[in-house]
């Protein structure tokens, strides 16, 4: 049976109380403000830009964000949405028109795009009431507060959980929020970040969540696959039982967080899953890395963390813990540049940085204190436009496929039809699929796309000029693969090693 985190929240909260009467004071690194511009994940596809260039609008309701939505002229007209106040139940009703679906008691970012929501002012704060996203993308939250979201009792919002995310979302950065709760699923709450049913390249950024039993999921059961490419970066997860976070197929990329008092288990990665889990600082809790409460593995690329005061438990049929000893048991390239602070700077970088209301300070990748302007103003200025795909389109959409030999049921068209459901597999675990055309053409990104389920089969590969045998770049795993401009008339993607058996279901391919 799990424990409920309530009578944990009662001590933690008193031990605050107590710090602060006696006037102990919490250790403090200063650390550089923030650039602006989405990390990670959320940088790739395009990127995640939100409504900059947009209209920019106050919002002291729930009801006047819904207002703000509809009253744009499309439901991708660019919009920045500043947010101070409490938002509740009793503020948030559903707005009618062309450019939204909205609904009651509920932010319901729902079939719209390029959308940013930032607190300012004295802040932001969305109380018991949650935030969903759902078949949306290039969405941007930061600097807000969501707390108490309940699934049941009263009042109840969001299926309980803070931020959910569902049914093909892409592009999402989440970035300096405090996402809470006041216990567990006995107590009403759900996750505090979910993430199901299709939705890929989300970051978050400098956020806390605390004092839950679920921190979020990434996946809403074993078959559900479609979701992944997401990031965790300097982030503060306190006072939680676990799903910090739960994965369920996909990769996701976790570094420079501060784990405190996990109780039961923590990054959770299961179903074919792969996470590349590095510089983390993990403290006093129990199994914080590796499969939990099934027997269909995930897998991990670890390197750089620390384990301070960490449990483990045994394995058995449905438990393979990481430790004591973490070893790496898959590996994980990702297409973005990112640095890395040590792990043992990141307790006190975090506890400076990450959350709302903290002047979006950042890091700048080395620990180096440095001290923000004097008034960090948490808006955003207007950016360029979003970056669209190379050239609009995919190249491999109406060009010729061939390879090495195929499974039986399979097929080269496959890889190039756009369907997620079809796929080509070599008859083996390694193998080669080329996308040709009839005449030369110049590609500078391949993205590869695996199967429903096959999410983690493909491990090292090549890329090669068919034409000269030159290797264009080498790596593992699946995903998006950018290299220099190249014309040629045939590209292929070599399989070299693989984890489990290979399913490539698109082998995209763009210009620019």
């Amino acid at each position: 049976m799990r424990r409920a985190v309530a009578l944990r929240l009662q001590v933690v909260l008193a031990a605050v109380a107590i710090a602060a009467a006696a006037g102990v004071a919490l250790p403090v690194l200063q650390a550089s403000a923030a650039a602006g511009g989405a990390s990670g994940y959320a940088s790739a596809n395009g990127g995640t830009t939100g409504g900059a260039g947009g209209q920019t609008v106050r919002a002291t309701t729930g009801t006047a964000i819904h207002t703000a939505l509809c009253n744009r002229a499309s439901s991708s007209t660019p919009i920045i949405i500043e947010v101070s106040g409490t938002i509740n139940h009793g503020n948030t009703s559903k707005v009618s028109g062309g450019s939204c679906n909205t609904a009651a008691d509920v932010i319901e970012l729902k079939q719209i795009s390029n959308v940013t929501i930032i607190g300012v002012g004295g802040g932001a704060v969305f109380d018991q009431l949650g935030i969903h996203i759902r078949e949306a993308r290039n969405i941007i939250i930061r600097n807000v507060t969501v707390r108490n979201v309940k699934k049941s009792g009263s009042p109840t919002s969001n299926g309980g959980d803070a931020i959910g995310m569902e049914s093909s979302v892409r592009n999402v950065w989440v970035d300096h929020v405090t996402l809470e709760a006041s216990g567990g699923e006995a107590e009403g709450f759900d996750g505090l970040f979910d993430m199901k049913n299709d939705t890929q390249y989300v970051t978050l950024s400098y956020s806390i969540l605390r004092n839950s039993g679920r921190g979020g999921l990434i996946g809403s059961s074993e078959s559900d696959r479609s979701n992944g490419y997401i990031t965790f970066h300097h982030n503060l997860y306190e006072n939680i039982d676990s799903r910090t976070p739960l994965l369920r197929g996909g990769i996701a990329h976790i570094y420079n967080n501060s784990y405190v008092s996990l109780h039961e288990s923590g990054i959770n990665s299961r179903a074919g899953a792969r996470a590349k889990v590095e510089n983390n600082y993990f403290k006093n809790s129990k199994d914080v890395l590796g499969t939990f409460y099934t027997s269909e593995a995930g897998y991990w690329q670890v390197s750089g963390n620390i384990f301070d005061n960490v449990t483990w438990s045994a394995p058995g049929s449905e438990n393979n813990p990481a430790g004591p000893n973490p070893q790496s048991n898959t590996t994980v390239s990702v297409p973005y540049s990112y640095s890395l602070d040590g792990a043992s700077c990141v307790p006190n970088l975090v506890l400076q940085t990450a959350g709302a209301n903290k002047g979006l300070q950042e890091s700048n990748g080395s620990c180096t204190p440095q001290t923000p302007p004097a008034t960090p103003t948490p808006t955003i200025s207007p950016t360029p436009s979003p970056t669209p795909p190379p050239s609009g389109s995919n190249l491999s959409i109406g060009a010729g496929s061939d390879g090495s030999s195929k499974a039986d049921g399979t097929s080269y068209g496959n890889v190039r039809d756009g369907n997620l459901s079809t796929f080509w597999s070599p008859a083996g675990s390694t193998g080669d699929i080329s996308i040709k055309w009839g005449s030369a053409t110049t590609v500078s990104r391949v993205v590869i796309r695996e199967a429903s389920g096959a999410e983690g089969g493909i491990g090292a590969w090549q890329l090669i000029n068919a034409g000269t045998g030159a290797v264009l770049k080498s790596g593992s795993g699946a995903g998006s693969i950018t290299f220099t401009p190249t014309s040629l008339s045939k590209i292929t993607f070599r399989i070299t090693g693989s984890a489990s058996t290979p399913k490539v279901a698109e082998f995209e391919t763009y210009a620019g």
